[in-house]
């Protein structure tokens, strides 16, 4: 397995997708994500999707070159039309116009509106922070969860990320994670290597548990924590379609299907700006961390972690991403 270097990552995925069409720039977008994930071991957000984006480039699912329209049309509401675009794009586009409403406001609703998947969500969560800002995101995808005790898919892994600025242009913590009780792809992988999954992950076609991955794949995951993690999944599925005028779950065609309709998602983000309520709040969220990290064992989600560079990447993985650029 090779180890290849967060330059190299964004560079050759950069070309890769050029190379099928996509504007310079965009693709800037889009490979700083896959860098980033990469970075922090999240291999199901990063290398391994550039296959399908150069694909969806090729067959016109995705557009090579399409500029997001910003509406910023009340005080506290930012919305940005992706226009079936990356999202990474469409986020960076209306960045700066969602920070300026939240310092004004004290709080503004984000939506990025009618885009193609975002993947990782905590890596737009954590921009807000680096800005000074609380930032809580959510997105949905394909139908791929039951209902507890049902059997058939109603809602997608839909994610939730949520990040915390620590007063100096870090972030103070941060969890990004699907309602889902595992991602999608951790299923997918075991199918691959084949390997079985634990109990608990998934359900069969007719809603019995199940440790086969090919049975689970054809049939549907189950919500993390039961009951609690569908409402959360619940509470996504309104943010994030009904909000942004995205598709729902179940309308969300195959995510990484070379061609198709659009995904058309929506990117729902609440964004805080600290100052304008109680000015000890970079304090409380010290003192809270310090709290848990004085329990041995226990760690404060998004702190600790180093980035890798080089990462280890798949021979089979880098060869194709290669190719793809060549």
């Amino acid at each position: 397995m090779p180890e290849i270097s967060l330059e190299q990552i964004e560079s050759v995925t950069h070309a890769a997708l050029v190379r099928h069409g996509c504007r310079a720039d965009i693709a800037a977008d889009v490979a700083r994500a896959v860098r980033v994930a990469e970075a922090k071991g999240n291999r199901i957000c990063g290398l391994y999707y550039v296959e399908s984006y150069c694909l969806q480039l090729d067959s016109g699912r995705l557009p090579t070159a399409v500029d997001p329209i910003v509406h910023h049309d009340r005080p506290g509401a930012v919305r940005v039309d992706a226009r079936f675009g990356f999202a990474q794009t469409a986020f960076r586009v209306g960045f700066d116009t969602a920070v300026a409403a939240a310092r004004t406001n004290g709080v503004v609703g984000y939506a990025i509106e009618h885009s193609h998947t975002c993947t990782a969500l905590g890596y737009f969560t954590e921009q807000f922070a680096h800005a000074g800002l609380l930032a809580l995101g959510t997105t949905n995808a394909t139908a791929r969860v039951a209902a507890p005790g049902g059997a058939h898919r109603v809602l997608g892994t839909n994610p939730i990320a949520f990040s915390v600025p620590d007063g100096a242009g870090g972030v103070a913590l941060q969890w990004d994670f699907s309602t889902s009780a595992v991602a999608l792809g951790k299923i997918t992988m075991a199918q691959a290597a084949g390997q079985a999954i634990p109990e608990g992950w998934a359900v069969d076609e007719v809603g019995h548990p199940t440790t086969d991955p090919d049975l689970a794949l054809a049939g549907s995951l189950v919500p993390a924590g039961g009951h609690k993690g569908y409402g959360l999944g619940l509470l996504v599925e309104v943010l994030a379609a009904a909000l942004t005028g995205g598709n729902r779950s179940v309308d969300v065609p195959p995510l990484k299907a070379p061609e198709g309709a659009p995904h058309d998602l929506g990117q729902y983000y609440v964004v805080i700006d600290p100052a304008a309520f109680d000015p000890g709040f970079i304090e409380q969220v010290t003192a809270l961390a310090a709290t848990i990290e004085a329990d041995p064992g226990a760690r404060v989600p998004g702190r600790g972690g180093a980035l890798a560079d080089p990462v280890d990447v798949p021979d089979a993985l880098w060869s194709m991403i290669v190719q793809l650029a060549a």
